[in-house]
């Protein structure tokens, strides 16, 4: 059986076809994100810790470190913060510290440039994920002596110098010349995690079947484990929760091993707290001033102000059950039971936990 192994300093996660699926947490990403960004121009890390402990907490099994952040107002002031291999490498090593020294969870270290890659490789303890590696010949040349320097298994996407097919034939290919020329540098296929590319099946009606039959192939024909960006395919539809929902069950039953997602349910802001009051207050409804806002949210309809897991994550939890990837169902029940009250936690239940002690 394919096995990929990726490890924290003491924590080991292991992709297989029998295992449970890999959730990877795609949030520690500046990519898109004006603000976070603006705060990693300014040093501030404090985002990205509040990312990390909440994907974890959440059930993210890995945290993805991307380092590709624009530095806008330094650009203006000093010419080499254009260029992103001036900007990310001493980044990804910066992350990767932070990050560790908050969770013991494996990481992904994710860039496009190879300085970065290779920073975040010497940062980072244990057995990382290196993101990525595609068909490109440069690319191959560049990062696959990486990956066998470095001993890391390497998430492989399928597009090549010709770009990105909508063929999936072609993709499969892709995937197999990769695994192919890993092989040349003593690299093994269970080191080797194929991203089939997603396509969004708003764009493309066809989108979830490729997707399920080239899963179904490289595990079938190549033996590797799989990934994906698992929001792709709803990508500008409306309700992508029950797109992503239905797609990643669906997924992991033609044999996806792992997906780059967000496991986390953003919780209520105090902006949106903030409107919500004004709203009622504008139909009557008198809120007391001074009302703990984390205690308000629920009550007016907005749940928790902490970010909780995802509705992508109870349908994987669901999935893994279903597929007998969840042993008796312990992970099921245990991601279903309902927290500890306040002053309660530790609290032991059931008749032993009533029972009294004898003087």
């Amino acid at each position: 059986m394919t096995e990929t192994v990726v490890a924290s300093a003491t924590k080991e996660v292991v992709l297989g076809f029998d295992r449970p699926f890999c959730v990877i947490g795609e949030r520690i990403n500046p990519t898109g994100r004006k603000k976070l960004a603006a705060e990693l121009e300014m040093g501030d890390f404090s985002t990205v810790e509040k990312d990390a402990l909440e994907q974890v907490a959440c059930g993210a099994d890995i945290l993805d470190i991307n380092s590709g952040a624009v530095f806008s107002n330094k650009m203006a002031e000093d010419p080499r913060y254009a260029d992103n291999n001036f900007v990310e490498p001493p980044l990804m090593k910066e992350l990767v510290e932070r990050v560790q020294a908050l969770v013991d969870v494996p990481l992904c270290i994710d860039s496009s440039v190879p300085g970065a890659l290779e920073n975040g490789l010497e940062a980072a303890k244990g057995r990382p994920l290196l993101n990525s590696v595609t068909g490109e010949e440069e690319r191959l040349e560049i990062v696959l002596p990486l990956v066998k320097k470095y001993d890391v298994p390497v998430v492989a996407i399928s597009n090549d110098d010709t770009g990105i097919s909508e063929d999936p034939d072609v993709r499969f290919a892709v995937a197999k010349k990769i695994v192919e020329r890993a092989a040349d540098h003593g690299i093994p296929a269970h080191d080797i995690v194929v991203d089939p590319l997603v396509m969004p099946i708003g764009a493309m009606a066809t989108a979830g079947h490729q997707v399920f039959t080239l899963v179904r192939r490289l595990r079938e024909e190549l033996g590797v484990n799989t990934t994906c960006g698992a929001s792709n395919i709803s990508f500008g539809l409306p309700n992508r929760h029950g797109i992503n929902n239905a797609f990643l069950p669906m997924a992991a039953a033609h044999g996806m091993t792992s997906a780059i997602m967000n496991p986390v349910q953003l919780g209520a802001s105090e902006a949106k707290i903030a409107a919500r009051v004004a709203e009622l207050e504008a139909l009557g409804v008198v809120i007391p001033e001074g009302v703990d806002p984390a205690a308000l949210a629920p009550l007016i309809g907005l749940g928790a102000t902490k970010g909780t897991p995802s509705k992508e994550i109870e349908a994987i939890k669901a999935a893994d059950f279903l597929l007998n990837h969840d042993p008796a169902g312990s992970g099921w029940i245990k991601f279903n039971r309902a927290p500890a009250k306040p002053g309660q936690e530790g609290a032991r239940g059931g008749r032993e936990g009533r029972r009294r002690r004898r003087a």
